[in-house]
């Protein structure tokens, strides 16, 4: 696989990369630890030319620059804006003691639409997410200002980040009952360190033809390859906000080395492959502050992983859900409250009944 095998994002016809490149780390405004100018078009023109076109940043990364070294470089490659994907957020506040600033009511979206726009030097997003679930606004307002802006043009498709099963539910089904433009994907975490996207929204996601698109596939870099038990790492940026992984992750972080090991590639591959591997569409989002990180990510399109890696490493990573409860979770266990043979075994019925108390 390539950058260039392109798959449909979502139940639409939008041809995206199998991975994406994530532009968070794009800009040193606002006293964040980003890339340079320089670097970050190092870094795009690298997945450009290797075949991606699938760009995701947001409003408020490095306070409006990540946006403004997008729209730059386009602007000083006339036609190339045109054959990529870019894709943009609203939600943060840019503009603190503004109420009105951020969140996802009407006033707000169409104001942060325009100063993306703006920024980015560009007549239109490709995707624009909300960025988390707005718990003031009506859901409602929300979709329906979306859908007034892919009306107008303005945006093409739109998705959903952060934002819990039962909210986004209520909003595809809104959506689709009004005729609204529907969600096409989601933005979640997830990684072989974060699977809880597995109880709720995964199987949403399946069910409603939409794609997951995971930030943080590498989990704050646990899953890159460079941290080890006993180990300091010393040259993550992220460390000093997170710290380092814990007893139950390094578990993980071993078993991933060591089928990194058997098939002669990195970590960070085979935790990305493993992604790719999940069912339905599944885009993981790349972060890089330097363009041979950005290499070492894409070896990750040439790993297979056979049932037996994949086994074990959804066996050491299995999640803990909310729901559904073990039993729930079992087909076996289903089968059995509905009185199904399961296997050629005979089928059990909870409580067992005596024939004397059958009433009919």
């Amino acid at each position: 696989m390539s950058l260039d095998h392109y798959v449909t994002l979502g139940r639409s016809g939008l041809r995206v990369s199998p991975l994406a490149l994530g532009a968070m780390t794009f800009g040193e405004d606002a006293g964040s630890a980003g890339t340079g100018v320089e670097e970050s078009e190092k870094i795009l023109e690298t997945y450009l030319e290797l075949g991606g076109n699938f760009v995701d940043t947001a409003n408020f990364y490095a306070n409006g620059h990540s946006e403004k070294i997008l729209g730059d470089f386009f602007a000083a490659r006339p036609g190339r804006r045109d054959r990529v994907v870019l894709a943009s957020k609203f939600f943060t506040n840019m503009f603190p003691g503004d109420p009105n600033g951020g969140g996802a009511g009407r006033r707000s979206i169409v104001a942060q639409l325009e100063q993306t726009l703006r920024r980015m030097q560009t007549d239109y997003l490709d995707v624009y997410w909300m960025h988390n679930w707005d718990r003031n606004t009506p859901i409602e307002e929300t979709m329906r200002t979306l859908d007034d802006l892919v009306r107008s043009g303005k945006v093409r498709y739109v998705g959903f980040s952060n934002t819990p099963a039962w909210v986004t539910a209520q909003a595809q089904t809104m959506a689709t009952l009004r005729g609204w433009t529907p969600l096409i994907a989601l933005q979640v975490e997830y990684s072989l360190l974060a699977r809880t996207v597995e109880g709720e929204l995964g199987p949403l996601a399946l069910d409603q033809g939409m794609a997951l698109v995971p930030w943080s596939p590498l989990k704050n870099g646990f899953l890159s390859g460079k941290y080890r038990r006993d180990a300091e790492v010393t040259d993550s940026a992220r460390v000093a906000f997170v710290g380092g992984p814990t007893d139950a992750e390094f578990t993980v972080i071993d078993a991933v080395a060591g089928v990194a090991a058997a098939l002669e590639t990195s970590s960070a591959a085979v935790s990305l492959a493993w992604l790719l591997a999940r069912p339905g569409t599944v885009v993981p989002i790349l972060g890089a502050r330097r363009v041979e990180h950005l290499r070492d990510n894409l070896a990750a399109l040439g790993v297979r992983l056979d049932r037996e890696h994949l086994d074990a490493l959804a066996e050491v990573s299995q999640p803990t859900l909310n729901y559904p409860a073990p039993m729930h979770g079992e087909m076996r266990a289903m089968l059995q409250f509905a009185g199904t043979t399961v296997d050629g075994e005979s089928s059990t019925v909870y409580p067992p009944l005596e024939q004397s108390d059958v009433r009919y």
